[in-house]
């Protein structure tokens, strides 16, 4: 068999960021199934590299978190046009996985069925145009129903779905009827991260010798609400918490943040801007605690974050200020707290108990492991996803 998945944002372990496809890719390469990718690259040049038995194959397509709503449509549109092109010169292909996000990856799916008989099976992480409508980013009515209908065509052409979470499944079966879908959430990577005892020297390095350390690392961009993550800084200085605060990431409002801090003239958070994998680990076993954090949006709340993934699996506590599933999720299993997002007096309020009873602290972190274990970890779920395919 061979697999064709068609993911812009396609990253390697050695690169850094949300490495899902990766596994996915992996899962499927390691069970004999022949795996091609095509996804963008922000080189000048066209690239063909194989990655651990993947067949890679990099467009030369812009793109950056930073980008206004112009320029990544264009970027979409052209990974579109340009991964059409190219698929169409790859022999054999048996079936298609394509990635959402963006939601144009449907269109490049679609174009493959109509030009080529091909298969897809389209997964959804996070529900377009939904969200962007919410959030107010799209705000031209006709616009938006133009994307309800590339939505609903993109789902009515699947042979079948996966969604990331249960709310996103549901949310799906709302739209179309009769459709296969399978949830695959998020993975956990149980080796890479592990619940490790605090290093003294990277302490001394990040600053946060003898303080609790709740760490925020993902996405910067107008979604994740993190002014939110600043106000909690503010208040627990305030508060006189020993709280020390680590942001990392990239994105539209990473500059924002940086002049909010400083504006406040704050001292008990650092600001890194994007970190590799490796760093991303260092700081988690540094961090008593990971913030999950959303804007108010209640469509946001169907998402599968890979930073709650990371987290669960190196055994942190876990704090959101959002409802949902994962709210849900993290209350049952005693892994974590909700905090109001409209009120950061709450985090203090919330957070407190963990600094003074250390014994409270390592059981949820311990939690937390288990569930990753248990739940998300990386070789269940990549078996569930292979036997989509070698049960076709």
């Amino acid at each position: 068999m061979k697999v064709l998945i068609l993911h812009q944002h396609f990253r390697t372990p050695v690169a850094g960021g949300a490495i899902r496809s990766y596994y996915l890719a992996k899962s499927l390469v390691d069970r004999g199934i022949e795996t091609v990718i095509i996804t963008g690259t922000n080189d000048k040049m066209y690239r063909k590299e194989n990655l651990e038995g993947i067949e890679v194959h990099s467009l030369p397509i812009a793109y950056d978190n930073s980008f206004g709503f112009a320029l990544r449509s264009f970027s979409f549109l052209k990974y579109v046009r340009k991964s059409v092109l190219l698929a169409s010169t790859i022999p054999n292909v048996d079936v298609c996985y394509a990635i959402s996000t963006p939601l144009t990856v449907g269109l490049a799916a679609l174009r493959l069925k109509k030009k080529l008989n091909l298969k897809y099976i389209f997964e959804v992480g996070d529900l377009w145009p939904d969200a962007p409508v919410q959030m107010r980013i799209v705000k031209n009515y006709l616009f938006a129903q133009m994307l309800y209908r590339l939505e609903r065509k993109i789902y009515e052409g699947a042979d079948s779905i996966v969604a990331l979470s249960t709310p996103i499944k549901i949310a799906i079966e709302k739209k179309i009827s009769r459709k296969r879908i399978h949830i695959i959430p998020n993975i956990a990577d149980c080796d890479f991260y592990k619940p490790t005892a605090k290093n003294t020297t990277s302490e001394r390095r990040l600053g946060t010798e003898g303080k609790f350390v709740v760490s925020y690392i993902g996405a910067l961009g107008m979604a994740n609400g993190l002014d939110y993550f600043i106000e909690c800084a503010n208040a627990s200085r305030k508060a006189n918490l020993p709280v020390h605060f680590i942001l990392s990431g990239e994105g539209a409002m990473l500059n924002h943040l940086k002049y909010s801090a400083q504006k406040l003239n704050l001292n008990n958070i650092s600001i890194t801007g994007f970190v590799n994998r490796e760093m991303v680990k260092e700081i988690m076993s540094i961090s008593d605690a990971a913030f999950v954090c959303y804007k108010n949006v209640p469509i946001l709340e169907t998402g599968s974050p890979n930073k709650y993934f990371d987290a669960l699996a190196a055994g942190k506590l876990i704090i959101v200020n959002f409802g949902g599933w994962i709210k849900e999720e993290i209350e049952k299993t005693q892994c974590g707290v909700s905090v109001d997002p409209h009120h950061p007096t709450d985090f203090v309020k919330k957070v407190e108990p963990f600094i003074h009873d250390h014994k409270k602290l390592e059981a949820f972190q311990r939690a937390s492991r288990n569930l990753a274990e248990e739940k998300y970890d990386r070789r269940k779920l990549s078996d569930q996803f292979a036997n989509i395919f070698l049960k076709r």
